[in-house]
C-alpha cells in the first residue's frame, strides 16, 4: 500500500503534501524529528488527509497533482471533503 498525505503544522500554519510506501504513522514520526528540510525541527506535524493507492507511481502522481494546485483554498477544500 502507498499513501499520498497532507500534514498540517499548527505552529507554522502551513501544509505539507507528500507520499510514502512506509507505514504512515512512522513517516509522520520521521517528519516530526529534528532533521534538515521543510518539516524538520517543528515537531507538531499531524495528518489531516490521506489517500491510499496500489502503486507508488499512483501515489506520487497524486502528490504532484495536489502540489500543482498551489492553492491553500483548494487544499482545505480537499481536506474538508473527507471530514
Amino acid at each position: 500500500m502507498y499513501y499520498t498525505y497532507i500534514l498540517f503544522s499548527k505552529s507554522l500554519d502551513k501544509y505539507y503534501v507528500g507520499h510514502t510506501g512506509d507505514e504512515l504513522p512512522e513517516r509522520v514520526r520521521k517528519h516530526n524529528t529534528n532533521h534538515k528540510g521543510f518539516t524538520g525541527g517543528i515537531g507538531d506535524w499531524a495528518i489531516v488527509y490521506k489517500e491510499i493507492f496500489e502503486s507508488k507511481s499512483e501515489a506520487y502522481a497524486r502528490e504532484r497533482q495536489i502540489k500543482s494546485w498551489k492553492s491553500r483554498r483548494l487544499l482545505e477544500k480537499l481536506i474538508a471533503s473527507r471530514a
